[in-house]
């Protein structure tokens, strides 16, 4: 696997590792200090008995009906986290916030049994209707928040409940007058007062079952990550990229002797992350896919010796964001099914 040869050696000693034996706790790592702050901000939007159990799982989520958060065991091993890194951009502090908030929502719905009543259902939507990983959605629809790429909220009635109270739970959101005249500053409002009503009061279930812990883990971090990785290759195989690529950069014949050149595939690298995030997050087209189609064109860009204008780059950047996303939307409006991806239940 290719990306296992861009970590460093020490890490790489790690993949014939059982993930059990590596022994990862919670405690003392930075994740503690995230999971503290998450119900600080319970705390002070008046939730005064609710603090879902975190443990340490293969993925983000909350099982259904089980109000938990499971967080992905790599971010609790800096050395892990660099192959993560590798693979597929680990989350950053503000990422694994956003992913707190979220799955405290589905915590919050099932310790509190929310998604039984009629209002609820009337808001968000029947509770049991079919997850669907290639799921249809409308952006920049008002009847829906956004938090999580991919107009995460249209996915289900129970992603909307989430991702609603995700944004309303942010103490930066400014839900109020951002979602002013949305439709759903209604399911926002709603949030808000079950969170009144019931902030004084018990769960009706403090406690929940867990999935799959760090410690009942068995697979290598090698086995892991190869049963994990989507190979998106052929999804991008065949794409016709370098005449695009040879008009919005220099060939190395066409250079001027006057002018300040770098390697584009060195431009676009130093990028990559954002590129990756925002496509994604606009267009709804998943994430693993976007990073490939922007690793391969980086990967072609270093193949033809293509040369970034230094005076010029804030447009080549400009210029080649608009070409990847263009490319990203040809997959997301063609017949196959390109939609954002998480778990199941997150």
């Amino acid at each position: 696997m290719v990306a296992f040869e861009k970590t460093p050696p020490e890490v790489l000693q790690l993949l014939p590792v059982r993930i059990r034996e590596l022994g990862l706790k919670l405690e003392g790592t930075p994740l503690h200090d995230q999971i503290e702050e998450l119900y600080r901000e319970l705390e002070e939007h008046g939730l005064h008995h609710f603090r879902p159990p975190c443990y340490l799982s293969d993925e983000w989520g909350c099982p259904s009906g089980e109000p938990v958060i499971g967080i992905p065991f790599y971010l609790a091993d800096p050395r892990v986290a660099e192959i993560e890194n590798a693979m597929n951009d680990v989350e950053n502090e503000r990422e694994v916030m956003m992913y707190l908030r979220h799955e405290a929502g589905h915590a919050f719905n099932y310790a509190y049994e929310l998604y039984k009543t009629e209002e609820w259902r009337d808001l968000f939507g029947p509770f049991r209707r079919p997850y669907r990983d290639d799921y249809s959605f409308a952006p920049f629809s008002r009847d829906y928040v956004r938090h999580i790429a991919g107009w995460y909220a249209q996915k289900h009635p129970d992603e909307d409940f989430a991702e609603t109270f995700a944004v309303w739970l942010d103490p930066d959101a400014d839900w109020r007058n951002r979602y002013a005249g949305w439709a759903a500053l209604r399911k926002l409002l709603y949030v808000d007062r079950i969170a009144q009503d019931v902030g004084d009061r018990e769960p009706l279930r403090s406690a929940g079952r867990t999935d799959i812990t760090v410690d009942e883990m068995e697979q290598t971090i090698e086995e892991f990550y190869r049963a994990r990785n989507v190979d998106e290759s052929a999804m991008v195989r065949g794409l016709a990229l370098d005449t695009d690529l040879t008009d919005i950069f220099v060939e190395e014949h066409r250079r001027e002797t006057e002018r300040e050149y770098r390697p584009a595939s060195e431009l676009l690298a130093e990028h990559r992350r954002d590129i990756v995030d925002k496509v994604n997050y606009w267009t709804g087209v998943r994430r693993t896919l976007v990073r490939t189609l922007v690793t391969t064109i980086e990967h072609r860009l270093s193949e033809l010796g293509l040369l970034a204008d230094v005076h010029r780059s804030r447009a080549e950047m400009i210029e080649i964001t608009v070409y990847i996303t263009t490319l990203a939307m040809t997959f997301l409006l063609g017949d196959r099914p390109l939609r954002h991806r998480r778990g199941a239940n997150q």
